[in-house]
């Protein structure tokens, strides 16, 4: 057993961890390499990601797979990218169901080609009744995105007269958005060395511990996410309350 996951306490796990995981372009470059050669051998990383959550029983992974913005990238890039998904999908899908994770995507699905659509429909529908973890993949995904899709679906039901504006608080408004099924993210790791949040669940991280890396994604093993967890455990989460409030309300 690694050494660093011995040190994880299981109480204090977290529910949700979010992953943005950045530098597959900078990885291939520093070995002269296409950005896409960055991208075929970032799927060991996401491998590493999954396995550890599944280890140590953390019930809900997100990673953002493609945000919105990337779209604006080269087409050769995002048509690598686009079948790079289909592939692994089709690769990855009795490893998913075998470990008992149910797949979940978020964002707007409606601008990725059909053979996507249907492979990830697929691998939800396999997935759907497991209950040992959630993963999921964020695609074709922006949070300003997803927050003014929510004003304006809240809106509409204002205006029809299926909703009282008194009745509009932060629960109501996270139910309106696309993952309002899950809990909020208790832990974002975020590889590359950048240290921005990139538009990636901005209403969800807002109680959520940030974890900036280093490391290029492609070189991101099961012990980094260990340790990722082992400092998460070492912060104390106040929610806007004293270090006091948070000692006297455990006794």
């Amino acid at each position: 057993m690694s050494l660093i996951k011995e040190k994880i306490d299981p109480e204090k796990l977290p529910k949700h961890v979010a992953i943005i995981m950045d530098g597959n372009g900078r990885w291939a470059k520093s070995r002269g390499e296409e950005r896409t050669f960055g991208h075929k051998n970032a799927l060991h990383a996401v491998r590493n990601a999954i396995n550890a959550c599944n280890e140590v029983d953390i019930p809900y992974l997100t990673l953002y797979t493609f945000s919105s913005e990337n779209w604006k990238r080269p087409s050769d890039e995002v048509s690598t990218l686009m079948s790079l998904l289909t592939e692994t999908l089709v690769e990855e899908t009795e490893s998913i169901f075998s470990k008992g994770l149910r797949l979940h995507v978020i964002g707007n699905l409606d601008r990725l080609a059909p053979i996507v659509k249907e492979q990830l429909q697929h691998v939800m529908d396999l997935t759907k009744d497991n209950t040992r973890g959630n993963l999921v993949l964020a695609i074709s995904y922006g949070s300003q995105d997803e927050i003014i899709n929510a004003v304006k679906n809240i809106s509409n039901d204002v205006k029809n007269g299926n909703l009282e504006i008194e009745n509009i608080n932060e629960q109501l408004f996270e139910s309106y958005l696309y993952t309002k099924n899950f809990p909020p993210v208790d832990l974002l790791i975020r590889t590359s060395g950048e240290t921005r949040i990139s538009n990636f669940l901005l209403w969800q991280i807002a109680y959520a511990e940030l974890q900036f890396l280093d490391i290029l994604w492609p070189d991101f093993t099961k012990d980094i996410f260990f340790q990722c967890i082992v400092n998460y455990q070492s912060k104390e989460r106040r929610y806007g309350l004293t270090g006091d409030q948070i000692t006297s309300s455990k006794f």
